[in-house]
């Protein structure tokens, strides 16, 4: 039940090895969990996650996932200009049960036949966690989420969040310290040491 979908084995990585940026660094994430990444900027909280992504390597130590799937901080960047937001939902997921999630997360059928410049930065950020809830993930990595969103939001899209975490362990970087004490099961600080 309690299955492993993320392991961080000391793990070292710098742009520098006078600097290191994460020093013999690890974590272990299971199913039905929600750990927090919090810290200030520039201590290696977007570099843990491209290294899950494996878009970047450790110099050393060990990093091994489940299916994943991710939610950046930034919608416009997530998504291909010229594409409706549901061509590109279909290229990577199913459309199984997407009329639930879709009334929960506040958007509609309109959303998903639109350009993605036709929405506002919300709601296209909510289409961004719609699609990666429906890639059916073991694993999900929230880069800051719901900073696009109002404070009423946040809280329902975290909730909807929650609430679907059965299925899988989230793993969330955020400034917010009290998004990260409401969902978080733990919350890991990076400080300047790595």
């Amino acid at each position: 039940m309690n299955t492993e979908v993320l392991s961080v084995e000391s793990i070292c990585f710098g742009y520098t090895k006078e600097r290191p940026i994460l020093s013999d660094f690890s974590l272990k994430l299971r199913r039905g969990e929600i750990k927090a990444i919090v810290g200030p900027s520039g201590v290696g909280k977007s570099t843990l996650f491209s290294l899950i992504l494996g878009e970047r390597h450790p110099s050393r130590g060990t990093i091994r996932s489940s299916r994943l799937s991710q939610v950046f901080q930034d919608p416009y960047s997530s998504f291909h200009p010229t594409y409706t937001i549901r061509e590109q939902i279909r290229e990577v997921a199913s459309m199984e049960g997407y009329e639930e999630l879709l009334s929960s997360m506040g958007l509609e059928e309109t959303h998903l036949d639109a350009l993605p410049h036709k929405l506002s930065g919300g709601q296209l950020q909510r289409c961004s966690i719609l699609r990666a809830l429906l890639m059916k993930p073991e694993l999900l990595l929230l880069d800051e989420p719901t900073s696009a969103l109002d404070n009423l939001n946040q809280l329902d899209i975290m909730q909807l969040i929650v609430r679907n975490i059965g299925e899988m362990g989230v793993l969330l970087i955020t400034h917010d310290a009290d998004l990260a004490q409401w969902c978080a099961d733990e919350i890991i600080v990076l400080g300047a040491d790595g």
